[in-house]
């Protein structure tokens, strides 16, 4: 039996904003029902400042579909466009207190309508219909596009996560062994990536540095009251302040570790380690 946090438990039992907006100024529509999931998010926009003033949405799916479409329309609520389209599917789960590693393509689904209705409000075409994609997974119509996307967003490493955050593989199987092929390719492309690091100078280090701490690692500390301030780069060392509740959690150690020094190794250089300001 799936494990479902309390937050899951609550947004699926009273999911927020559920319904329509008269008028939205954006749509955004991703799934379909004869996959077992759909979300329709719709938004209501302040075009004089982009913010996005309500969002309403409508799914067809699991509990995890339903609480992963209510947490999102509360995580972007009152957020600019360029604040709301910096949020990940890892966001979402991580805001409602993490979901089953079978069912992280809901959240997947949830980012992926934001960037639909984003799309919408901005104007821009719809991407091609599956059909003309190279679909990798015909029976939930998965393209090797989005299968790439997961892998490298999530840090993906076997053909069952694939299938856990996209249904690729789900159905009759015959597509598993080219995501087995497209997460070797991946992966090696990674590897190589980390076998010859970047050379940064050591103002392009910290405003990388200021940027992933920016888009990758603040929202989710914030989500539970937390934050992350920059104090000083030293060479491979980040020293950083933990603010807010983060500065008095026992757990903190190990998210500076596992967490915030883990993104900057994969998104700045692999030599980078974290440490907390002494006081």
């Amino acid at each position: 039996m799936w494990n479902y946090s309390e937050k899951v438990r609550e947004h699926f039992l009273n999911p927020h904003n559920v319904g329509t907006i008269e008028n939205p100024d954006a749509v955004g529509e991703v799934g379909s029902i004869a996959c077992g999931d759909m979300l329709r998010l719709m938004l209501k926009i302040d075009r004089a400042t982009n913010r996005i003033l309500d969002a309403k949405f409508q799914t067809f799916g699991c509990a995890s579909a339903i609480a992963s479409s209510s947490a999102l329309t509360d995580m972007i609520i009152g957020k600019t466009i360029e604040e709301a389209e910096r949020i990940t599917n890892r966001d979402i789960a991580e805001y409602l207190g993490g979901l089953p590693e079978q069912k992280m393509h809901c959240s997947v689904m949830g980012r992926d309508a934001l960037e639909a209705a984003i799309a919408n409000y901005r104007g821009q075409r719809p991407p091609a219909p599956v059909e003309q994609e190279n679909v990798v997974c015909k029976c939930f119509g998965v393209t090797e596009k989005e299968i790439r996307r997961v892998i490298r967003e999530n840090d993906l490493h076997t053909v069952e996560q694939v299938t856990n955050y996209t249904k690729a593989g789900g159905g009759c199987g015959q597509c598993r062994g080219n995501i087995q092929a497209i997460l070797e390719e991946e992966l090696g492309q990674k590897r190589a990536r980390e076998a010859a690091p970047r050379k940064l100078t050591n103002v392009q280090k910290i405003r990388l540095i200021e940027e992933v701490l920016e888009r990758e690692v603040r929202p989710a500390l914030r989500a539970d009251g937390g934050d992350i301030e920059l104090v000083d780069v030293d060479g491979d060392r980040v020293i950083v302040a933990m603010r807010g509740t983060c500065a008095n959690c026992p757990a903190s150690g190990t998210t500076l570790d596992q967490y915030v020094g883990k993104r900057l190794r994969e998104l700045v250089h692999p030599s980078l380690y974290v440490e907390e300001a002494k006081p």
